[in-house]
């Protein structure tokens, strides 16, 4: 980093252009501090200095980097691809880069009108764009070129009116409705959820589509899941090929497995579970364990090259909903002969680990097997009959074993120094029609984590063991956070007077001490959660940069074959080391590691998107009766525009926009993440209690917004206090300087 040579102390300001160039020389986050120091800016020459950094964030050559720091703004390229994420209230396409692997939020492309007789831009869409920079990190967008061989669709919710309507979209940041022309409605009727195709526009105002397909009703709760499924463009039909090859499988020969049938390994799996992929026995072994983990023989039926293969590849990982599953492997096998059901021969994969006394691991050894499952177990029913003393109608010392070697793995982790988020988990329960019953915290028993152990010691014994053979590993990483996100994080931390180290010396145990000194506290959840967003995305890489959150240095999927597609390549590559049959990995197939790795991590985090967008949508669902009721709640989000906050009840996350706070002069502060009143002197912090009141919930996007009753905040000089605000003065309200708004009542 090029560094100018600092002026005497006390020295006046630099020139604009001199504090330019310094900044973007220096290509790294600079605080203000750190600038004066760079300069020796005399005290009395700071605040013009502050008020030099804002007018060239105006200009657009800075933008705002975190925790009260800046960087330059890089320019994107004149040319690009856009990806659209959504519409203004105009219709107006809005778009990002891509890709953006840039710290901080991607810029936004406002993307220019199609030209006339032409479709509009849809979300999902991607475009080669020539932009303008309108300033900061916005730019203004124009196609030159459309790059998806199909145009993107619009999933929403059609609305009949005279012979044509309208379609809502389900996106969140589209904020604007489709119009359907008369005769392009499909046959659909109010209340459908549909499909549509943007049609060509001929001028300004509403963008026209055809509806194309009819996937439900809205009001038929199933539909939720659907909308998912369509909007990201999760597969869900097999191709014949693949369902034919599913139907042709038979159970797997004894041949030269080594016979397992005789140990009695079981299952251990959630009630509601329909696949079965992994079994686990423990017994002792001298001062320490041999454990068994046997998994779902699943490469002896999904074949390289085959057509189920190639359908597992494009899937990537199954898909789970409250509804219903998309699975990555048809039915047939899922919950056939991939499924370890009780008293029924399966072929497996198996490793035998001994670990000591301390819970390390001492050796391994893979095989492939045959084996027959002594029980179906849940986990409810293995934590209840651990905790009566009884053995389930198991051979004696079954379950005590098992539990005696899980609580050396956790001596074995905590000494370690893993990362341990207490993020409790919501289970949404529907009735036979599909309607939300009731949303609970989904219980965390130690029966999971003892299963969550020794997965992970069968994972790490398989990327050990593909490093001994030289095999290709499809490694499962994850990188620790970036000093952004750990900036972002500290920022936080020091509103509860909380310090964290250096970025570049943290530990996965330094954050977990973090977690134990606040854990029953009321900044708990807050704390979890924003030490969660703070973390790397995990992600599947043919190369290991090891595991922060577990700190491993290698670590692989193994264990669930059925579900993930990297879990079969790392069978293959055991397969093929071992020289356990015919059907490993082939010599060729290693070359396509990293364009793998990058598919099945994007169909990963589509999985988690579809996952998370179904279960918000759930939630506004079964609150959608409950409008006008008040909720207790935290604040979890702090921003300039309102509040974001969470309930206590369901866990459902909703919105307090500005025009529904009280009647103030409201600043933001980005540093302390806190939004406070100048004259009522009332200040919103994270973590804060609160009574909300449920104005609007929609099933179509999952939106909550709330209003607030009481509870929250800090009114300096006197007690806290609230208002409901009156419903006359829900006017937009003013932008002031120095991210402060009024409230205008």
């Amino acid at each position: 980093m090029t560094r100018k040579p600092a002026p005497k102390h006390g020295a006046a300001l630099p020139s604009a252009e001199t504090l330019r160039d310094f900044i973007a020389e220096a290509g790294t986050r600079l605080g203000k501090g750190d600038i004066a120091r760079a300069f020796g800016v005399a005290p009395e020459h700071r605040q013009a200095l502050r008020a030099m950094l804002r007018g060239l964030e105006r200009e657009g050559a800075l933008v705002r980097a975190g925790g009260r720091r800046i960087r330059a703004a890089e320019a994107l390229p004149e040319r690009c691809v856009v990806e659209i994420t959504g519409t203004d209230r105009d219709g107006d396409p809005m778009g990002r880069p891509v890709p953006w692997t840039q710290p901080g939020r991607p810029p936004i492309v406002f993307m220019q009108p199609e030209r006339r007789g032409h479709a509009a831009l849809a979300p999902g869409a991607r475009v080669l764009a020539r932009l303008r920079r309108i300033d900061g990190d916005r730019y203004e967008g124009r196609t030159l070129k459309r790059l998806d061989d199909e145009p993107a669709t619009v999933i929403g919710v059609f609305r009949a009116e005279r012979a044509g309507g309208w379609v809502e979209p389900v996106e969140r940041r589209s904020r604007a409705e489709w119009q359907v022309p008369a005769g392009e409605t499909g046959g659909a009727e109010t209340g459908d959820v549909v499909r549509a195709t943007p049609l060509p526009a001929f001028g300004l105002g509403p963008k026209p589509v055809r509806i194309v397909e009819r996937l439900g009703k809205m009001g038929d709760a199933r539909s939720i899941s659907l909308i998912a499924i369509a909007s990201l463009g999760i597969p869900v039909e097999f191709p014949q090929a693949a369902l034919d090859e599913a139907k042709r499988a038979r159970a797997a020969p004894p041949g030269k497995r080594t016979d397992l049938r005789a140990v009695p390994l079981i299952t251990i799996d959630g009630a509601d579970a329909r696949d079965f992929d992994d079994a686990v026995y423990a017994e002792p072994s001298g001062p320490g364990f041999r454990i068994v983990v046997a998994i779902a023989d699943v490469a002896f039926y999904v074949k390289p090259g085959s057509a189920l293969d190639r359908e597992a590849k494009l899937r990537g990982n199954s898909v789970y909903f409250p509804d219903r599953v998309v699975p990555m492997l048809p039915e047939a096998l899922s919950n056939g002969w991939c499924s370890l059901r009780p008293n029924e021969d399966r072929g497996c994969l198996f490793v035998e680990i001994e670990i000591g006394g301390d819970g390390r691991k001492l050796r391994h050894r893979f095989g492939r097997g045959l084996m027959r499952s002594a029980a179906r177990l849940t986990y409810e029913a293995v934590q209840h009959a651990h905790e009566a003393g009884s053995e389930a109608d198991l051979p004696a010392g079954t379950l005590g074993h098992l539990y005696a070697a899980y609580r050396a793995l956790a001596a074995a982790r905590a000494a370690r120094g893993t990362l341990d988020l207490d993020l409790p988990e919501r289970e949404i329960t529907l009735d036979d029609q599909g309607k939300v019953t009731g949303v609970a915290p989904r219980p965390r028993l130690d029966s999971h984590r003892l299963i969550e152990e020794f997965m992970i010691l069968a994972n790490v014994a398989a990327a050990e063991e593909l490093e001994r053979l030289r095999q290709p590993c499809m490694y499962r990483v994850h990188a620790p956070p970036s000093p952004e996100k750990l900036d972002a994080l500290r920022s936080l931390l020091a509103t509860f007077d909380i310090s964290l180290k250096p970025g570049d010396q943290i530990l996965p145990r330094d954050l977990d001490h973090i977690l134990k000194r606040v854990a029953g506290t009321d900044a708990a959840p807050l704390i979890n959660e924003t030490v969660l967003r703070s973390q790397s995305q995990a992600e599947y890489a043919p190369e290991t940069i090891g595991h922060f959150g577990l700190a491993l240095k290698s670590y692989a999927h193994f264990t669930s074959p059925i579900r993930r597609y990297a879990d079969l390549l790392v069978h293959r590559a055991l397969i093929a080391g071992l020289k356990l049959g015919q059907d490993g990995l082939r010599p060729e197939d290693g070359a396509d590691f990293a364009d793998i790795a990058q598919s099945i991590t994007i169909t990963e985090r589509r999985a988690t998107d579809a996952e998370r967008q179904s279960a918000d949508r759930y939630l506004a669902a079964y609150l959608v009766d409950r409008v006008g009721e008040d909720f207790a709640g935290r604040i979890s989000g702090v921003t300039q525009f309102g509040l974001f906050v969470s309930l206590a009840e369901t866990g459902a996350s909703g919105f307090v926009p500005m025009a529904l706070l009280p009647d103030d002069f409201w600043h933001y502060d980005e540093a302390s993440v806190t939004l406070s009143g100048k004259r009522s002197r009332i200040v919103f912090r994270l973590a804060d209690k609160v009574t909300v009141r449920l104005r609007e919930a929609k099933p179509v996007t999952g939106g909550l917004l709330f209003s607030l009753v009481g509870g929250g905040g800090i009114r300096h000089g006197g007690a806290a206090g609230r208002h409901e605000p009156k419903p006359k003065g829900r006017k937009r309200p003013g932008t002031a300087p120095a991210k402060s708004r009024r409230r205008r009542g």
